[in-house]
């Protein structure tokens, strides 16, 4: 049995009640919790609840014997802290978007080579079985050449102190959510040239709602993103080509409880797929220890995420300049 991971946890957000199963099911071990009040009552009451024997700031997480870091904490601090984890010799994996702009994920990824521990940008919807099929439809041509690819995802943000209305803290729409059209059209299609957008901006400065177009040549990708859809979240996904097309609800599911259906439409005829459900966040973070490990390449190295960082620093230019951006190289 190869040896397990040992983590520190910084921040006690939602998303680290998906990652502590996870991380137990790949044999890991979550030895410490790194919060900014480590003392208050909210954060004792996770850490009973969950069975964390430490609980200390994030610092005294870097510092400690933890051999990896999740990084769980507002967008803002992403890079900071990660730089700090990497620098300290840990493995880190961080939640999406890994960083603000392609300058931070350049220097993230500089920071990984250089003291060569394993950096991931926490996209968990990568690992689940139907975006593996997604990828074989579109490069195995039994749509044809793949002309549009449209994603939608969005949901309805009511609690008024979330930091995702905060411009200087990485808030907006396209950050956290739009970023997951963006990515998996690229998964799809490869890189895009340039871009086209436009946003619904917060009195506060921040995406309310962001559409735009990526050209990748022989296709377009167009991705909307919102905060104040609803009733429920809304994510889908639809792939048009010259001999076919598919449609997915869930298509950005690191989770899902229920079945995803997968409608595929060729001249053959009409078929539909389902995919039962299943754990990306376990997925994701079981590759993660066999890359630490040694045992497999990582699937989506730093320099992934540093390319996704371009195109997100694309769309938000073509928003606010209102023309076509390139992307960069």
């Amino acid at each position: 049995m190869t040896a397990s991971l040992t983590w520190g946890l910084l921040g006690a957000a939602r998303i680290a009640r998906a990652l502590i199963p996870a991380i137990r099911a790949a044999g890991g071990e979550v030895r410490m919790l790194g919060v900014r009040e480590p003392h208050s009552a909210r954060v004792q009451a996770f850490a009973r609840e969950w069975g964390i024997g430490r609980v200390g700031s994030y610092d005294e997480v870097i510092a400690s014997d933890v051999q990896a870091v999740y990084n769980a904490l507002p967008n803002d601090a992403h890079h900071p802290w990660t730089a700090a984890a990497l620098r300290a010799g840990k493995h880190a994996l961080t939640e999406k978007p890994l960083v603000l702009n392609a300058g931070e994920a350049q220097a993230l990824a500089d920071a990984a080579s250089e003291t060569g521990r394993v950096l991931l940008e926490a996209f968990a919807y990568r690992f689940q079985p139907h975006v593996a099929r997604l990828r074989d439809l579109v490069t195995g041509g039994e749509l044809g050449e793949v002309r549009a690819v449209r994603g939608a995802f969005g949901f309805p943000l009511s609690r008024s102190n979330d930091f995702r209305w905060e411009a200087d803290r990485g808030g907006g729409a396209l950050y956290d959510v739009g970023c997951y059209p963006v990515s998996l059209a690229r998964l799809l299609l490869g890189e895009p040239r340039a871009v086209t957008a436009q946003a619904r901006p917060t009195p506060g400065g921040v995406d309310l709602g962001l559409s735009g177009t990526l050209d990748f040549g022989g296709a377009l990708a167009s991705l909307d993103c919102a905060f104040d859809w609803g009733p429920a979240p809304t994510q889908r996904l639809t792939v048009v080509g010259t001999r076919g097309s598919l449609e997915l609800d869930g298509a950005f599911e690191s989770r899902n409880a229920a079945p995803l259906i997968l409608r595929v439409r060729t001249g053959a005829g009409e078929h539909t797929e389902t995919f039962v459900p299943h754990d990306g966040y376990a997925a994701m973070v079981a590759h993660f220890g066999r890359v630490v490990r040694g045992e497999e390449a990582a699937l989506f190295p730093p320099e992934d995420a540093l390319r996704q960082a371009r195109v997100l620093d694309a769309l938000f230019a073509a928003a606010r300049e209102g023309r076509t951006v390139e992307v960069g190289a």
